[in-house]
């Protein structure tokens, strides 16, 4: 059974989610965990594949949601992103991909493209 902190995280990830579908993007993978990294929504954004850490702060005090995505994160990300394209692909040409970050602070989102 999910944790409070696990049901919390969950409720924005499906916020994030239908925003991003809102403005045409389509889910592909949720939770993706590998050895190296986990992804929290894996989306197309028509050609462009979409790797997207959701982040949230109660309050913006130390930089806020997307400060928050270290660049220690940002490798594992990437990592887990690796692994999940080559997976798919195997040794054809990858298709574009970009890093995205939908931050949350006291409640309000904030989309941020290609954010690393």
């Amino acid at each position: 059974m999910p944790s409070p902190t696990q049901r919390t995280g969950s409720a924005f990830e499906d916020d994030a989610l239908a925003y991003l579908a809102r403005h045409g993007l389509e889910l592909r993978a949720r939770n993706l965990r590998t050895k190296t990294g986990e992804i929290d929504l894996v989306m197309t954004d028509g050609d462009e594949w979409v790797f997207v850490e959701v982040r949230r702060r109660r309050n913006a005090g130390f930089g806020g949601a997307a400060a928050s995505v270290s660049a220690a994160k940002q490798r594992r990300v990437r990592l887990a992103a690796q692994w999940y394209l080559a997976r798919h692909y195997g040794d054809r040409a990858w298709p574009p991909v970009r890093f995205d970050v939908v931050a949350f602070d006291a409640g309000r989102l904030e989309w941020l493209r290609a954010a690393f």
